[in-house]
């Protein structure tokens, strides 16, 4: 099955999708991230006692700037008006790290997939600079997009792994 690149000219050059003759719609995207990390760093961070201050906080304020940054950061992003930016922070089921989720809204021509991806990638990053000074191993994974609605290809929503 073969597939033309959207971004490359018929020459192979490269160029940003010309998004001027779609219609605006309602955009959502949902993505996640996940940080492991030691006892001692778990708990500073649940209880706001990290030695940079609180990072969950700082994180999430994190997420919802870079949000708002993508085009600046991704090449061939659009700049998108964006209408919402959510980010949350909650300790996993493990109790050895943090469930990221960062929700992002617009109403545009294209999709906001991206800048909830940046934010959760962000917030995570954040995470880590403030307290790699009591854990410098932390691990930081499964950045992915969970869920989208809105524009020409649909919704999508990842599938839950088998338990």
């Amino acid at each position: 099955m073969s597939k033309s690149l959207t971004h490359q000219d018929g020459e192979g050059r490269i160029r940003m999708v010309g998004v001027g003759g779609k219609s605006v719609t309602s955009r959502r995207a949902l993505a996640g991230a996940h940080i492991a990390m030691s006892a001692d760093a778990f708990k500073a961070i649940r209880d706001g006692q990290g030695p940079k201050g609180n990072a969950l906080h700082t994180a999430e304020l994190a997420g919802i700037m870079a949000a708002k940054r993508t085009a600046d950061l991704i090449p061939l992003c659009h700049p998108l008006p964006l209408t919402s930016v959510k980010v949350s922070i909650e300790p996993d089921s493990d109790g050895n790290g943090f469930d990221i989720r960062a929700e992002v809204i617009c109403d545009g021509k294209t999709g906001v997939e991206m800048e909830a991806l940046t934010a959760a990638s962000i917030a995570a990053l954040t995470l880590y600079d403030m307290t790699k000074a009591l854990d410098k191993s932390m691990t930081v994974s499964a950045i992915q997009l969970l869920e989208k609605s809105g524009g020409r290809s649909g919704d999508y929503k990842r599938a839950l792994p088998d338990t």
